[in-house]
Order: structure tokens, then C-alpha cells, then sequence
């Protein structure tokens, strides 16, 4: 029986030591998930269900082998024995480099997380009076937020007597709409509540 640094078993089921995986010759730790007793993928003497399917690493079926068999068509490529249809009857193991395999899936993921983007509601709010400057500098940022992927909520606030003159915010919100046409839509129209009148812009 192989015996590790420091004379501990290892790779061999029924040890406690950790697994090992070869990787192009070399020997690296197999990490497991602390919150389950098995890895979520069984790597080469990490699987124990005998016989399976072995897929060779050009996709070419190699039949139904012992895991025996199995490890030895992988050691003679120099690469891994990898789990990748526990369920099947009998399960599915490819052989392949195990490091390159995760190293594409960890590329792909961030990727994916590059290209998510989270859309928020984003909100400027004016008021009936506003003079062209601050209109204009508010206006400012819900463009730069519309660029930004973002909805924009566009609040008119009244006060007092000016409840009484609810048009003259209307026209502040339609000027605001006109305004970012060119890479907006009025997703919701403006819409009275209480003292304020909001209405919700999107990117087109």
C-alpha cells in the first residue's frame, strides 16, 4: 500500500487521509465540500462503484470497464478519471485533465458573472418650479443611470398651494421624457399619489 508524506495512507478508499489526484505526473490534494462527506465530483480512487462506462478523453466510448481498468487507461494518458454521470446505470466517467477541467469551468463562470448585470430603480425627483440649471443637472443623472442599465423612477414633488397646479409638474415630467428619448421609454406614466406624481423610465 502507497504510503503519503509523513508515512499516512492515502488515495486508497476506507483512509482517512485526504485523496489524491495526478495531474500530468504530479500528485495535488483533492479539496471536498466541508458540508459533505463526498465531493460533489469523484476524481480517479475517489470513485467505488465498479463497473462503469468510460468515455475517452476524444469522446470515444471505451466501454464498460472495471474502475481498476478505468484508472489504468487513464494513468497511461497521464490524466484523471472523472465522474460526470453518478446516476446512470452504470455511472459515466470521462478521462481527462481534471486541473484544465476546472480551471475552463472556474474561466466560465466568471464570464457569466461578467455579463449579469442587476437593473436597479434608480430616482430623481423634481419639482414644479425647478429653474433650466438644476433641470438640467438632474436630468444629467437619470441619463447617466438610463447608461448604466438602470430604471429611472421620476418623481415630482408639490408643496402647499402648488397641489392646486398639478399641469404645470406634468409638463416638467413630459419635458424630462423628451428629453432622454433617445435612450429611453416611459415604462409607467406618470401617475398621481398622494402629493407626488411619478412616472418610470427604461432603457431602450
Amino acid at each position: 500500500m502507497e504510503r503519503g508524506n509523513g508515512g499516512e495512507e492515502s488515495g486508497f478508499p476506507g483512509t482517512r487521509s485526504p485523496p489524491f489526484l495526478s495531474c500530468g505526473g504530479e500528485r495535488h490534494l483533492a479539496i471536498e465540500s466541508p458540508n459533505n462527506k463526498a465531493p460533489r465530483i469523484r476524481v480517479n480512487r475517489q470513485i467505488r462503484i465498479s463497473p462503469i462506462r468510460v468515455i475517452a478523453p476524444d469522446g470515444a466510448q471505451l466501454g464498460v470497464l472495471t474502475v481498476e481498468e478505468a484508472l489504468a487507461a487513464a494513468q497511461e494518458r497521464g490524466l484523471d478519471l472523472v465522474e460526470v454521470a453518478p446516476l446512470a446505470r452504470p455511472p459515466v466517467a470521462k478521462i481527462m485533465d481534471y486541473g484544465k477541467f476546472k480551471f475552463e469551468q472556474a474561466k466560465a463562470a466568471r464570464a457569466a458573472k461578467k455579463k449579469q448585470h442587476v437593473i436597479h430603480l434608480k430616482e430623481v425627483k423634481y419639482r414644479p418650479g425647478i429653474d433650466d440649471h438644476d433641470f438640467a443637472f438632474k436630468t444629467r443623472h437619470a441619463r447617466e443611470f438610463l447608461q448604466d442599465g438602470n430604471k429611472v423612477k421620476v418623481t415630482m414633488m408639490y408643496r402647499g398651494r402648488q397641489m392646486a397646479h398639478i399641469d404645470l409638474g406634468r409638463e416638467v415630467l413630459d419635458r424630462v421624457a423628451n428629453e432622454l428619448k433617445d435612450i429611453a421609454k416611459i415604462e409607467q406614466d406618470p401617475k398621481l399619489e398622494g402629493r407626488n406624481m411619478s412616472m418610470v423610465l427604461a432603457p431602450k
